[in-house]
């Protein structure tokens, strides 16, 4: 393989992925009819999934480095897997208890900051995320 800078210290992939989930999750919120917001393209939920981008966008990088076979792949798979399922259920059911948190202390709030209740990522928000960084890896291995 010739020198490819961005796969030559493989920190550069997800770094650049996270850039760019973050800018296209800021445009499609602008479209969204809100205005340019940095802290809304930051924002833990929503499409597409920096989660998802960042961690799958790595474990195809190394895949496509290394190989399926190198063991470190294993570890690399089961990282981004557990991060997905973070993003999708476990992020969800903390959504529900903040939610009933705050419906339950409602008028003691009176002031105060609520719990953020929108905390996860719809599968489909997930899956695009992971489709599109998938993608973005495979166009940086061969530029």
């Amino acid at each position: 393989m010739p020198y490819n800078t961005f796969y030559e210290t493989l920190i550069l992939v997800p770094a650049v992925t996270f850039v760019l989930s973050v800018i296209i999750k800021g445009l499609l919120i602008k479209t969204g009819s809100w205005k340019w917001n940095l802290e809304r393209s930051l924002w833990s939920w929503w499409m597409p999934s920096v989660h998802s981008s960042v961690v799958v966008s790595l474990a195809t990088a190394f895949a496509l480095k290394y190989g399926v076979h190198d063991d470190m792949f294993a570890i690399v798979m089961w990282f981004t897997v557990i991060i997905i399922y973070d993003a999708i259920n476990v992020r969800y059911e903390a959504g529900l208890h903040a939610k009933l948190i705050n419906e339950s202390l409602g008028s003691t709030l009176v002031g105060e900051k609520k719990l953020k209740e929108s905390l996860w990522h719809l599968p489909s928000e997930a899956f695009a995320g992971s489709l599109l960084w998938i993608i973005v890896a495979v166009v940086l291995f061969y530029i």
